[in-house]
């Protein structure tokens, strides 16, 4: 009875694995197109355009930390230094919980 949940498990395991890629992949291309047009600059400039683009940042920065907040704790109690994955996060944005996710699903 075992044999079809161990199946079913690892079927979800390698469609978890193939969507964190997947996005992975096209948010990294998504930064590399943004990178490329406007450049570092463009994004800072775009972060204090208008008010809203304030707000969304600021929202954005909130949820990455409600992330860390989740990461730190998972990562403590999988028995794993949390902090480098917390700080990559403050520099890469969502790049490090991501490859977290995936890291931590290839684990399980």
């Amino acid at each position: 009875m075992n044999a079809p949940v161990e199946q079913s498990t690892t079927r979800t395991c390698s469609y978890m694995q193939f969507l964190l890629v997947a996005v992975l992949v096209l948010f990294g291309a998504l930064t590399v197109a943004a990178l490329a047009v406007d450049g570092i600059v463009g994004i800072f400039h775009a972060i204090t355009f208008n008010w809203v683009s304030v707000q969304i940042f600021v929202d954005l920065v909130l949820a990455i930390g409600a992330i860390d907040v989740w990461l730190h704790r998972d990562a403590r109690v999988r028995g794993r230094n949390p902090w480098p994955w917390v700080v990559a996060s403050l520099v890469t944005g969502m790049f490090a919980p991501l490859i977290y996710l995936l890291v931590r699903s290839r684990e399980d």
